[in-house]
Protein backbone atom coordinates (compact mmCIF):
# COMPACT_ATOMS: atom_id res chain seq x y z
CA UNK A 1 0.00 0.00 0.00
CA UNK A 2 1.02 3.63 -0.49
CA UNK A 3 0.93 4.91 3.07
CA UNK A 4 -0.24 8.43 3.85
CA UNK A 5 -2.35 7.64 6.90
CA UNK A 6 -0.45 9.93 9.30
CA UNK A 7 0.67 13.57 9.01
CA UNK A 8 4.12 12.53 7.76
CA UNK A 9 2.48 11.43 4.46
CA UNK A 10 5.65 9.57 3.51
CA UNK A 11 4.01 7.63 0.63
CA UNK A 12 5.97 4.51 1.56
CA UNK A 13 5.10 1.20 -0.07
CA UNK A 14 5.14 -0.58 3.24
CA UNK A 15 4.86 -4.05 1.77
CA UNK A 16 8.32 -3.37 0.28
CA UNK A 17 9.97 -0.93 2.67
CA UNK A 18 9.26 0.52 6.10
CA UNK A 19 7.70 3.95 6.28
CA UNK A 20 8.82 6.88 8.43
CA UNK A 21 7.22 4.96 11.30
CA UNK A 22 9.90 2.27 10.95
CA UNK A 23 7.64 -0.69 10.21
CA UNK A 24 6.16 -2.49 7.24
CA UNK A 25 2.65 -3.61 6.41
CA UNK A 26 2.19 -6.14 9.24
CA UNK A 27 1.29 -5.48 12.85
CA UNK A 28 4.41 -5.50 14.99
CA UNK A 29 4.04 -5.87 18.75
CA UNK A 30 6.72 -5.63 21.47
CA UNK A 31 4.74 -6.41 24.62
CA UNK A 32 1.23 -7.37 25.68
CA UNK A 33 0.55 -7.52 29.41
CA UNK A 34 -1.53 -6.02 32.23
CA UNK A 35 -0.18 -2.57 33.09
CA UNK A 36 -0.79 -0.93 36.46
CA UNK A 37 0.72 2.54 35.93
CA UNK A 38 -1.83 4.12 33.65
CA UNK A 39 -4.38 6.60 35.00
CA UNK A 40 -6.32 5.06 37.93
CA UNK A 41 -9.57 4.95 35.95
CA UNK A 42 -7.82 2.75 33.37
CA UNK A 43 -5.57 0.54 35.50
CA UNK A 44 -8.06 -0.05 38.31
CA UNK A 45 -7.26 -3.13 40.38
CA UNK A 46 -6.74 -5.63 37.55
CA UNK A 47 -4.63 -3.56 35.21
CA UNK A 48 -5.00 -2.12 31.74
CA UNK A 49 -4.42 -4.66 28.96
CA UNK A 50 -1.64 -2.86 27.14
CA UNK A 51 -0.53 -3.89 23.66
CA UNK A 52 2.64 -1.97 22.78
CA UNK A 53 2.95 -1.62 19.01
CA UNK A 54 6.42 -1.17 17.53
CA UNK A 55 7.40 1.85 15.45
CA UNK A 56 6.17 5.42 15.73
CA UNK A 57 5.23 8.18 13.31
CA UNK A 58 6.43 10.97 15.63
CA UNK A 59 9.85 9.95 16.99
CA UNK A 60 10.46 12.28 19.94
CA UNK A 61 14.11 12.63 20.97
CA UNK A 62 13.20 11.94 24.60
CA UNK A 63 10.99 8.90 24.06
CA UNK A 64 11.11 6.51 27.01
CA UNK A 65 10.26 3.57 24.77
CA UNK A 66 13.04 4.12 22.23
CA UNK A 67 13.77 0.40 21.89
CA UNK A 68 10.41 -0.07 20.20
CA UNK A 69 9.56 3.41 18.90
CA UNK A 70 12.88 4.25 17.24
CA UNK A 71 14.33 0.74 16.97
CA UNK A 72 11.05 -0.94 16.01
CA UNK A 73 11.90 -3.96 18.16
CA UNK A 74 9.03 -6.43 18.20
CA UNK A 75 7.43 -9.38 16.46
CA UNK A 76 5.28 -9.26 13.35
CA UNK A 77 1.82 -10.69 13.96
CA UNK A 78 -1.20 -11.28 11.77
CA UNK A 79 -4.71 -10.03 12.47
CA UNK A 80 -5.57 -13.45 13.90
CA UNK A 81 -2.41 -13.30 16.00
CA UNK A 82 -3.47 -9.94 17.41
CA UNK A 83 -6.87 -11.39 18.28
CA UNK A 84 -5.14 -14.19 20.19
CA UNK A 85 -3.13 -11.59 22.08
CA UNK A 86 -6.38 -9.85 22.98
CA UNK A 87 -7.86 -13.14 24.16
CA UNK A 88 -4.90 -13.84 26.43
CA UNK A 89 -5.15 -10.39 27.99
CA UNK A 90 -8.87 -10.83 28.62
CA UNK A 91 -8.18 -14.16 30.31
CA UNK A 92 -5.99 -12.30 32.80
CA UNK A 93 -8.96 -10.13 33.80
CA UNK A 94 -7.84 -6.70 32.56
CA UNK A 95 -10.31 -3.81 32.57
CA UNK A 96 -9.68 -2.83 28.94
CA UNK A 97 -7.56 -3.43 25.86
CA UNK A 98 -5.11 -0.53 25.63
CA UNK A 99 -3.54 -0.09 22.17
CA UNK A 100 -0.31 1.88 22.61
CA UNK A 101 1.08 3.81 19.62
CA UNK A 102 -1.27 2.29 17.02
CA UNK A 103 -1.47 5.23 14.59
CA UNK A 104 0.52 3.64 11.76
CA UNK A 105 -1.69 0.53 11.79
CA UNK A 106 -5.13 2.17 11.73
CA UNK A 107 -6.55 0.70 8.48
CA UNK A 108 -5.66 -2.87 9.54
CA UNK A 109 -6.65 -2.20 13.11
CA UNK A 110 -10.10 -0.94 12.14
CA UNK A 111 -10.75 -4.19 10.27
CA UNK A 112 -9.48 -6.33 13.15
CA UNK A 113 -11.52 -4.49 15.78
CA UNK A 114 -14.68 -4.72 13.67
CA UNK A 115 -14.21 -8.49 13.54
CA UNK A 116 -13.17 -8.92 17.18
CA UNK A 117 -15.98 -7.05 18.97
CA UNK A 118 -14.23 -6.72 22.32
CA UNK A 119 -16.30 -7.28 25.50
CA UNK A 120 -14.22 -4.65 27.33
CA UNK A 121 -13.47 -1.05 26.31
CA UNK A 122 -10.90 -0.46 23.57
CA UNK A 123 -8.42 2.30 24.47
CA UNK A 124 -6.60 4.13 21.66
CA UNK A 125 -3.40 5.46 23.27
CA UNK A 126 -1.44 7.74 20.95
CA UNK A 127 0.94 10.66 20.54
CA UNK A 128 -1.87 12.81 19.16
CA UNK A 129 -0.03 13.28 15.86
CA UNK A 130 -2.91 12.01 13.75
CA UNK A 131 -4.96 12.86 10.70
CA UNK A 132 -8.58 13.42 11.70
CA UNK A 133 -9.73 11.70 8.50
CA UNK A 134 -7.76 8.58 9.45
CA UNK A 135 -9.40 8.52 12.88
CA UNK A 136 -12.81 8.41 11.20
CA UNK A 137 -12.00 4.81 10.25
CA UNK A 138 -12.22 3.96 13.96
CA UNK A 139 -15.63 5.47 14.65
CA UNK A 140 -17.71 3.01 16.64
CA UNK A 141 -14.68 0.76 17.25
CA UNK A 142 -12.83 2.73 19.95
CA UNK A 143 -14.42 3.41 23.33
CA UNK A 144 -11.75 5.52 25.01
CA UNK A 145 -9.29 7.88 23.34
CA UNK A 146 -6.11 8.57 25.32
CA UNK A 147 -4.11 11.09 23.26
CA UNK A 148 -1.17 13.25 24.18
CA UNK A 149 -1.14 16.90 23.31
CA UNK A 150 2.61 17.35 23.56
CA UNK A 151 3.12 20.89 22.30
CA UNK A 152 1.24 24.05 21.49
CA UNK A 153 4.02 25.96 19.71
CA UNK A 154 5.81 24.86 16.56
CA UNK A 155 9.36 25.57 17.79
CA UNK A 156 9.55 22.89 20.53
CA UNK A 157 7.53 20.50 18.35
CA UNK A 158 10.14 20.85 15.61
CA UNK A 159 13.11 20.72 17.99
CA UNK A 160 12.04 17.65 19.96
CA UNK A 161 9.84 15.74 17.51
CA UNK A 162 10.69 17.05 14.04
CA UNK A 163 7.06 18.07 13.56
CA UNK A 164 6.48 21.81 13.40
CA UNK A 165 2.88 21.10 12.39
CA UNK A 166 2.23 18.96 15.49
CA UNK A 167 -0.45 21.11 17.14
CA UNK A 168 -2.21 21.79 13.85
CA UNK A 169 -2.88 18.07 13.53
CA UNK A 170 -3.19 17.14 17.21
CA UNK A 171 -5.82 19.78 17.95
CA UNK A 172 -8.02 18.62 15.06
CA UNK A 173 -7.46 15.00 16.01
CA UNK A 174 -8.55 15.56 19.62
CA UNK A 175 -11.71 17.33 18.50
CA UNK A 176 -12.50 14.37 16.22
CA UNK A 177 -11.88 11.96 19.10
CA UNK A 178 -14.27 13.93 21.31
CA UNK A 179 -16.88 13.96 18.56
CA UNK A 180 -16.75 10.18 18.41
CA UNK A 181 -16.80 9.26 22.10
CA UNK A 182 -17.98 12.32 24.04
CA UNK A 183 -17.38 12.84 27.75
CA UNK A 184 -15.71 10.26 29.96
CA UNK A 185 -18.09 7.83 31.65
CA UNK A 186 -17.01 5.76 34.67
CA UNK A 187 -18.68 2.65 36.04
CA UNK A 188 -19.65 2.09 39.70
CA UNK A 189 -16.05 1.07 40.48
CA UNK A 190 -14.54 4.21 38.97
CA UNK A 191 -13.29 2.46 35.83
CA UNK A 192 -13.60 4.32 32.52
CA UNK A 193 -16.04 2.79 30.05
CA UNK A 194 -16.05 5.49 27.39
CA UNK A 195 -14.71 8.94 26.65
CA UNK A 196 -11.64 11.11 26.16
CA UNK A 197 -8.65 11.54 28.48
CA UNK A 198 -6.05 14.09 27.37
CA UNK A 199 -2.46 13.66 28.50
CA UNK A 200 0.41 16.12 28.58
CA UNK A 201 3.87 15.28 29.89
CA UNK A 202 5.44 18.43 31.29
CA UNK A 203 8.96 18.90 29.93
CA UNK A 204 11.64 20.72 31.95
CA UNK A 205 12.15 24.26 30.76
CA UNK A 206 8.95 24.05 28.71
CA UNK A 207 6.16 24.60 31.23
CA UNK A 208 4.62 27.27 29.00
CA UNK A 209 3.62 24.47 26.62
CA UNK A 210 1.60 22.75 29.34
CA UNK A 211 -0.20 25.94 30.24
CA UNK A 212 -0.97 26.81 26.61
CA UNK A 213 -2.15 23.28 25.83
CA UNK A 214 -4.62 23.22 28.70
CA UNK A 215 -5.81 26.76 28.00
CA UNK A 216 -6.71 25.50 24.53
CA UNK A 217 -8.44 22.44 25.98
CA UNK A 218 -10.43 24.62 28.37
CA UNK A 219 -11.52 26.90 25.54
CA UNK A 220 -12.46 24.14 23.10
CA UNK A 221 -13.76 21.26 25.21
CA UNK A 222 -16.12 20.99 28.21
CA UNK A 223 -14.89 21.72 31.75
CA UNK A 224 -15.57 18.08 32.70
CA UNK A 225 -13.00 16.82 30.17
CA UNK A 226 -10.60 14.41 31.86
CA UNK A 227 -6.96 15.51 31.79
CA UNK A 228 -3.76 13.86 32.95
CA UNK A 229 -0.78 16.09 33.78
CA UNK A 230 2.26 13.84 33.70
CA UNK A 231 5.40 14.32 35.78
CA UNK A 232 7.28 11.20 34.73
CA UNK A 233 9.79 12.80 32.34
CA UNK A 234 13.23 11.19 32.52
CA UNK A 235 15.95 12.09 29.97
CA UNK A 236 16.65 9.39 27.38
CA UNK A 237 18.67 9.15 24.18
CA UNK A 238 19.59 12.45 22.53
CA UNK A 239 17.65 14.34 25.20
CA UNK A 240 20.51 13.75 27.64
CA UNK A 241 22.56 16.20 25.57
CA UNK A 242 19.82 18.78 24.88
CA UNK A 243 19.35 21.39 27.61
CA UNK A 244 16.90 22.08 29.20
CA UNK A 245 15.43 18.60 28.69
CA UNK A 246 18.67 16.95 29.83
CA UNK A 247 17.32 16.92 33.39
CA UNK A 248 14.21 15.87 35.27
CA UNK A 249 11.35 18.25 35.89
CA UNK A 250 11.73 20.24 39.11
CA UNK A 251 9.09 20.21 41.84
CA UNK A 252 8.72 23.96 41.42
CA UNK A 253 8.00 23.65 37.70
CA UNK A 254 5.36 20.97 38.21
CA UNK A 255 3.75 22.83 41.11
CA UNK A 256 3.44 25.97 39.01
CA UNK A 257 1.80 24.05 36.17
CA UNK A 258 -0.56 22.36 38.63
CA UNK A 259 -1.62 25.68 40.14
CA UNK A 260 -2.27 27.22 36.73
CA UNK A 261 -4.33 24.25 35.55
CA UNK A 262 -6.44 24.06 38.69
CA UNK A 263 -7.15 27.77 38.32
CA UNK A 264 -8.59 27.06 34.84
CA UNK A 265 -11.50 25.21 36.43
CA UNK A 266 -11.01 21.66 35.21
CA UNK A 267 -13.22 19.25 37.14
CA UNK A 268 -11.37 15.99 36.47
CA UNK A 269 -7.58 16.15 36.78
CA UNK A 270 -4.99 13.45 37.35
CA UNK A 271 -1.64 14.59 38.74
CA UNK A 272 1.47 12.49 39.36
CA UNK A 273 3.86 12.45 42.30
CA UNK A 274 7.61 12.89 41.90
CA UNK A 275 8.04 9.12 42.21
CA UNK A 276 6.75 8.79 38.65
CA UNK A 277 10.02 10.13 37.23
CA UNK A 278 11.91 6.85 37.50
CA UNK A 279 12.88 4.18 35.01
CA UNK A 280 10.81 1.65 36.98
CA UNK A 281 7.72 3.05 35.24
CA UNK A 282 9.08 1.95 31.85
CA UNK A 283 7.96 -1.54 30.75
CA UNK A 284 10.47 -4.23 29.91
CA UNK A 285 10.11 -4.92 26.20
CA UNK A 286 10.85 -8.64 26.00
CA UNK A 287 7.95 -9.87 23.84
CA UNK A 288 5.93 -10.82 26.91
CA UNK A 289 2.47 -11.88 25.80
CA UNK A 290 3.44 -11.72 22.12
CA UNK A 291 5.29 -14.97 21.47
CA UNK A 292 2.17 -17.13 21.80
Amino acid sequence: MICNICPRSCSAKREEKAGVCGVGEKFRVARAAPHFWEEPCLSGTRGSGTVFFSGCNLGCVYCQNQQISHGAFGKDVSSDGLKRIFDRLLESGVHNLNLVTPTHFVPMLAKTLAEYKSPVPIVYNSSGYEKAETLKMLEGLVDIYLPDIKYFDSAPALKYSGAADYFEYASKAVLEMHRQVGETVLDADGIARRGLIIRHMVLPGNISQAIKVFEWVRENLPAETYISVMRQYTPFGKAKEMPPIDRKLSSREYSLVKQKILAMGFENCNFQSGEAATESFIPNFDLEGVDL
